[in-house]
């Protein structure tokens, strides 16, 4: 860090996120699907010429494998790479909808750094539209895989290449307008930051991005990892359906070694993970010593911020990975799935992992990190509008955060950054439905004495015969509570009344028909009766608690008027069931998989 100048530091740094959110500000004005422009499930990125990720406010994908099959010193100003293939990308890619473009940036001739973009898209192909068959039983139902390509060489598209994939889409100009768009704002990104090298110099700028990534490290290790106690911690989660088996419980577990005196002061082992799965929940994550893993887990560490203002200042950047090391199991597991078992719903083990971080850490600090938080769910229809046009409208509705040590969670919030619900007013204009209800799903969240977020209540109804379609898990398991907080209410639909699995590819849904969409809920953190009954009232008058919610979960009396009965109330508390001896509560799923069980053997401290 000493080589580099520290006001030219904050430079570089400031320059890199401004063209990061430039390219991204590019792509959503000038890209065609609902889910790249309107919903944002997409993410830039920018990584040096070492291939390290050099920014933080979001995750991204992987260059290791564009260098791997094009070496760095073929590269030309002006080429394009594109891939999307899962067991190709070095675990960057999870599924086959989103597709990956990489740009090098050039100074003086050379390679010196990489503009990244890549998204889920809309249809890639496969077994059913939106290329995310819930039956999956390899990949290639999946949709089209593209190992990496050269998709522009030297500033001229490869028109062989872009009609095989819009032949290959049941969207064809929402996925050539979709890549041009990436592709056209990753080189103004790339134009953008050759600029700063122009400006500066190579042996400068590259000075700050090893000061970037070793402040990243230093942070973490000082402000964050000295809060956890040395020693060795155990938990795990599930998975509960793959879309071929029954509902069980698929485990995903952590192992989380701590020893601050080594060079890698975390361990974690996923050993203990189930096998993988037959339908697409699998995750391909054991690929170049688990770097893109270990990126999307960190976020969870900064919980361990002394200041929820100082985590919202901490990046997550290549600097957390000397940090950890991983250790796999052997070849067939839920994360170690081999070639070609399906993966289009990853997001049931890898965000699920995310909570699994958060539990063991739970577990290591007393509780200190927040309950269990919405997952991604995919839902939406998809049919012939009024003019005989196919059409697919899918969602990622967020739902509730989980409840914290010093404040409750938020409602509807998505764990991916940045994302949004498609606004009701661009989607009935669009699409043959009308949106009758979109607000707070009442009770959702997870009691606690800082309750859980709440998810969305949203009720859709046709115009014109359809089909309904759901890739969701928490649809039987709940959100977490955690050290005496309770479990979120699970995702649920209804069309016309009728409740869905979680994963659906094709339910008639008849014009008239209501589907009901009802989000997660997040986990409640700490005790419920230890929750101030004047906040109770509160919720309960904002909507958020029924008046039996706060009776029978909270342990409040209310008056006609919804003031609190302070000595019904404490007379309801004493009457109310002793706390389990478990720091988790998994809300009344677990049972039902785990043959009665109330909770698992890792739940107790």
């Amino acid at each position: 860090m000493s080589s580099a100048d520290p006001i030219l530091i904050e430079i570089v740094e400031g320059t890199l996120a401004s063209v990061e959110m430039e390219v991204e500000t590019a792509i959503a004005r000038t890209a065609r699907s609902p889910m790249i422009r309107d919903a944002h499930d997409f993410r830039a990125g920018i990584h040096d010429v070492k291939l390290r990720k050099l920014t933080g406010r979001s995750y991204s994908a992987l260059v290791q494998p564009i260098v791997r099959d094009y070496p760095i010193e073929t590269m030309r100003p002006g080429d394009v790479f594109f891939h999307n293939d899962v067991y190709l990308s070095e675990g960057g890619i999870g599924h086959l909808p989103d597709l990956c473009v990489t740009v090098p940036v050039f100074h003086a001739g050379e390679v010196v750094a990489f503009v990244q973009a890549f998204g889920h898209h809309d249809d890639i192909g496969g077994a059913c539209p939106g290329s995310m068959p819930s039956g999956a039983r390899s990949v290639f139902e999946e949709g089209l895989m593209v190992p990496p390509i050269r998709l522009w060489d030297e500033g001229r598209p490869n028109e062989a290449a872009l009609r095989i994939m819009t032949r290959n889409t049941r969207m064809p100009d929402s996925l050539a307008g979709d890549l041009d768009a990436e592709c056209s704002a990753c080189l103004m990104g790339a134009r953008r930051l050759g600029e700063l090298f122009d400006r500066y110099g190579r042996d400068a700028v590259d000075a700050c991005f090893d000061a970037i990534i070793s402040k990243t490290t230093e942070t973490f290790r000082r402000e964050l990892l000295a809060k956890i106690p040395e020693g060795v911690h155990v938990w795990e989660d599930y998975a509960e359906h793959d879309g071929v088996d029954e509902p069980r419980l698929h485990a995903q577990r952590i192992t989380l070694t701590v020893d601050h005196a080594a060079p890698e002061p975390l361990i974690i082992d996923f050993t203990g993970t189930s096998p993988q799965a037959k339908g697409p929940i699998n995750h391909a994550g054991d690929y170049a010593d688990g770097v893109f893993l270990k990126k999307w887990l960190a976020p969870i560490l900064r919980n361990l911020a002394e200041t929820p203002e100082r985590m919202a200042e901490l990046d997550v950047n290549e600097g957390v990975v000397p940090l950890i090391k991983m250790v796999f199991p052997e070849k067939g597991t839920l994360l170690t799935p081999i070639f070609p078992a399906p993966t289009n719903a990853r997001t049931f083990v890898i965000l699920r992992l995310l909570g699994v971080l958060a539990g063991v850490l739970a577990k290591a600090t007393g509780g200190r990190m927040p309950a269990d938080q919405e997952t991604i769910r995919y839902t939406g229809v998809y049919g012939h509008d009024h003019n005989g046009n196919d059409y697919l409208m899918r969602e990622v509705l967020g739902g509730g955060s989980g409840g914290r040590w010093y404040a409750d969670g938020e409602d509807t919030i998505h764990v991916v950054p940045d994302s949004r619900n498609i606004p009701v007013e661009f989607a009935e204009a669009r699409w043959p439905f009308r949106v009758e209800r979109l607000g707070l799903a009442v009770d959702s969240g997870g009691p606690g004495r800082f309750r859980g977020g709440l998810g969305y209540d949203k009720h859709i109804r046709m115009l014109r015969d359809a089909s309904f379609m759901s890739i969701a898990d928490r649809s039987i398991l709940s959100c977490w509570g955690v050290n005496g907080g309770r479990a979120g209410r699970p995702f649920v639909v209804t069309v016309n009344g009728v409740e869905m699995e979680g994963l659906v590819d094709d339910f008639p849904v008849r014009e008239g028909e209501i589907v009901r969409v009802r989000t997660t809920g997040g986990g409640g953190w700490g005790s419920p009766f230890e929750r101030e009954p004047q906040r109770v009232a509160d919720d309960v008058r904002d909507g958020k608690v029924s008046l039996e919610g706060a009776r029978h979960e909270y342990g409040v009396v209310l008056s006609d008027d919804l003031e609190v009965d302070e000595a019904a109330t404490e007379e309801l508390r004493a009457s109310l069931a002793a706390p389990s001896e478990a720091f988790f509560d998994r809300g009344p799923g677990y049972p039902k998989l785990s043959g009665g069980q109330p909770y698992a053997e890792v739940d107790v401290r």
